[in-house]
């Protein structure tokens, strides 16, 4: 009979102990996950995937060393403890490294109220080939299409469990459904492209295939005849598609292990204004369904929600033991643990304040400018924020669209920028990170 994750977490702590380890934690993840794609009406790939892979953190002193393995049996566990205790000793001494104390442990460690697992039978191979093959076919009907990339349907369940020397174990299991579409509009140089897709804890919550499919049909379809926009500067709308990428760098920057190298824009703002007044940033890793929810970290710490941007004024960075300890400050709660390597800190959930006026009402206003609806290539440096990007879009005359565009450039700086963000009301709420339209004023377009 095979072991569960917390019966192999267990064991495989009692061995680094008796190896010599003065402190470790272990990470056993049990998951089983299956893929489907299809093309041109048929079965294209399939693929299925069970196993459980464990990790081993081990500190001897203050030196520390992870090992990891996708073998469970006895011997396997033994020698990981061994190896992982012997790579501690000769590794370099961090004097901010240590496992939770036991008063900063969770307490409730129930990930029910999260709702973080489908209790439904997981879904069988043909249930998920007939999501992908309604999802083309929905596509193939707009007269615009002239062929579907590609078509997938997935699920996956992981079954999780942490465990460490200071008393800590706890697990929960999640699951995860999603249906994509990719679609083609035109041929050679003229082809475009664009996709849709929809992920959610729940089977029950997905949205129909057919819907996924029609929405990456008629994106694709509006961007044949792309061209070139204006060169100059011009104000940009981010669609609520690709919108959360632009926090997405306010959040990295945050990213305590960044600050505590100097290697942030952000490091000298803390307390400062980083975005205009009104406007939130919540972390809340207690969102039930949400694929960012947990009710403990990766050190075993209770997680709670907490305001990363409140009234536009920077709060908090984003912190596990470590570098909390490195910078004078308390965890968040925010460690990230992988089997193949030690704590380090992530964010989850998040919610920007939303604003008050649609998408179309915010291109009315701009007047002329640039809808971004997909990007491409990145050169953002992360001690100064300068900004530059390619993307592809609409261009906005009148407040109306007046043609697609691609093969353009956005550049500006991210302190300006976010300085500058005025947010749409249409985020969609069932995404771990919640973040409507953004405008932002005067970027630097290269077009034509």
């Amino acid at each position: 009979m095979s072991k569960s994750p917390a019966d192999l977490a267990d064991a495989l702590l009692a061995a680094a102990k008796k190896a010599g380890a003065d402190a470790a934690d272990v990470l056993a993840i049990e998951s089983s996950a299956t893929s489907i794609s299809v093309l041109s009406g048929a079965l294209e790939h399939a693929e299925r995937a069970e196993g459980t892979d464990i990790g081993l953190r081990v500190l001897v002193g203050q030196r520390q060393a992870c090992v990891s393995s996708s073998l469970i049996d006895p011997d396997t566990l033994q020698n990981m403890a061994e190896r992982a205790v012997f790579m501690a000793r000769e590794a370099p001494e961090d004097p901010f490294i240590g496992l939770a104390d036991a008063d900063q442990l969770a307490v409730e460690r129930d990930a029910a109220p999260l709702d973080l697992a489908d209790p439904a039978a997981e879904p069988d191979p043909a249930a998920l080939e007939r999501d992908a093959l309604e999802a083309e076919a929905a596509a193939l009907e707009n007269k615009g299409i002239s062929q579907v990339q590609s078509a997938n349907a997935d699920y996956s369940r992981a079954q999780i469990y942490l465990a460490m020397s200071n008393g800590f174990g706890g697990g929960y299991a999640r699951t995860s459904r999603s249906t994509s579409c990719v679609a083609i509009a035109g041929e050679g140089s003229e082809m475009e492209r664009d996709y849709f897709g929809d992920g959610r804890t729940y089977q029950s919550d997905l949205m129909d295939p057919r819907e996924i499919g029609r929405i990456a049909a008629a994106r694709t379809v509006e961007r044949a005849g792309a061209r070139k926009p204006k060169t100059g500067a011009f104000p940009v709308i981010f669609d609520e598609r690709i919108s959360s990428g632009l926090i997405g760098h306010l959040l990295s920057a945050a990213n305590g292990a960044m600050i505590a190298r100097g290697s942030s824009w952000l490091k000298d703002l803390m307390g400062e204004q980083v975005l205009p007044k009104g406007l939130d940033i919540l972390e809340d890793p207690h969102r039930p369904r949400i694929s960012g929810s947990r009710p403990f970290d990766g050190e075993g710490i209770a997680t709670a929600p907490r305001h990363i941007v409140k009234d536009g004024v920077l709060q908090s960075w984003t912190l596990d033991l470590a570098n909390a300890r490195k910078l004078g400050l308390q965890t968040t709660a925010s460690a990230s643990r992988r089997v193949s390597s030690p704590p380090s800190p992530s964010i989850g959930n998040v919610a920007l304040t939303e604003g008050e006026l649609g998408l179309e009402d915010m291109l009315r206003d701009m007047g002329t400018g640039l809808l971004v609806t997909s990007m491409i290539g990145s050169t953002i440096n992360p001690n100064t924020g300068d900004y530059s990007r390619g993307a592809s879009g609409f261009w906005i005359e009148n407040g109306e669209r007046a043609y697609p565009v691609n093969e353009c450039t956005i550049a500006g700086n991210l302190r300006d920028m976010l300085l500058t963000i005025r947010p749409a009301n249409d985020a969609r709420t069932h995404l771990s990170r919640v973040v409507p339209s953004l405008a932002v004023e005067g970027m630097i377009l290269a077009g034509e």
